[in-house]
């Protein structure tokens, strides 16, 4: 009899267990024959900057090739609608999928631009921390170090180039790369991240760094040694001189293995 009930007892639960597999199934088919009532958008800005509004990736999803509010879930096309997304200059990566309460989910993080270069015709555009280009954009602007000169760089207008690459040849012609490396050496460090907000580039691409106070140059050259002669001129500033005295020169050359060559303001 024992022996009969636990047959018993195990044809039960292997009823019970088929039933909710299938029950699971319908669910699963029922939700994703629900048609899509809400998108639903997170933005991750970074460090606070607004180059597009969660409300402008939403219109991009519905404006789409196709319709979405409507469409049952499993008809949405969420690998294109990625694909559209991130196709957008300022948007870094971008997921969709679905839940099966008919919402359309869209993640979504912005790149952040660390530089904005400004060619000597007054175009210009932004690299991002991970070296990709961005246009300008007419509606906000980010307060981040800005690069001057005698510059040329063709980026302002082409689609979004990632000039940290090596094994692209159109940035091996230009100074972008420089330009990114740069901005991510003074990036890195709070003091020079806080002390200088623009630079300027001279044709043959040596740079002029120029503080928010005070009306002091200072030369480091191509780039290549910039943290080094960096950290040669916090030396100077810590030991050398002390900072009210910053405004007594003009230039101060960092250029100079194992000196700080600098020049006194004329007074007027």
């Amino acid at each position: 009899m024992s022996r009969t009930k636990h047959i018993l007892r195990v044809a039960a639960k292997a009823v019970v267990g088929c039933a909710v597999l299938a029950g699971l199934g319908f669910v699963e088919r029922s939700g994703d024959s629900l048609p899509v009532r809400d998108i639903q958008v997170e933005m991750d800005l970074g460090n606070g900057m607004h180059f597009i509004s969660t409300e402008a990736l939403k219109q991009e999803v519905l404006n789409g090739a196709g319709p979405v509010i409507g469409t049952p879930v499993n008809k949405v096309d969420e690998t294109a609608i990625e694909q559209r997304l991130r196709a957008i200059p300022c948007v870094a990566e971008a997921d969709v999928y679905h839940t099966m309460d008919g919402v359309l989910h869209v993640r979504a993080r912005q790149r952040e631009p660390i530089v904005r270069v400004v060619n000597a015709n007054g175009s210009g555009f932004y690299i991002d921390k991970e070296g990709w280009t961005m246009p300008l954009n007419r509606n906000y602007t980010a307060r981040v170090l800005v690069v001057t000169g005698q510059l040329a760089e063709p980026f302002a207008t082409c689609d979004p180039v990632n000039v940290a690459e090596e094994n692209d040849s159109l940035t091996l012609q230009t100074h972008s790369r420089a330009i990114h490396a740069m901005a991510r050496t003074l990036m890195a460090d709070p003091l020079w991240n806080a002390m200088f907000t623009q630079a300027v580039m001279d044709p043959d691409g040596n740079i002029t760094l120029i503080p928010s106070v005070g009306m002091m140059r200072v030369r480091v050259g191509d780039g290549t040694q910039l943290a080094q002669r960096l950290a040669k001129l916090r030396m100077f500033f810590s030991e050398g001189i002390p900072q009210t005295d910053w405004r007594r020169y003009s230039t101060i050359d960092l250029r100079f293995d194992d000196q700080v060559v600098c020049i006194k303001r004329t007074p007027y």
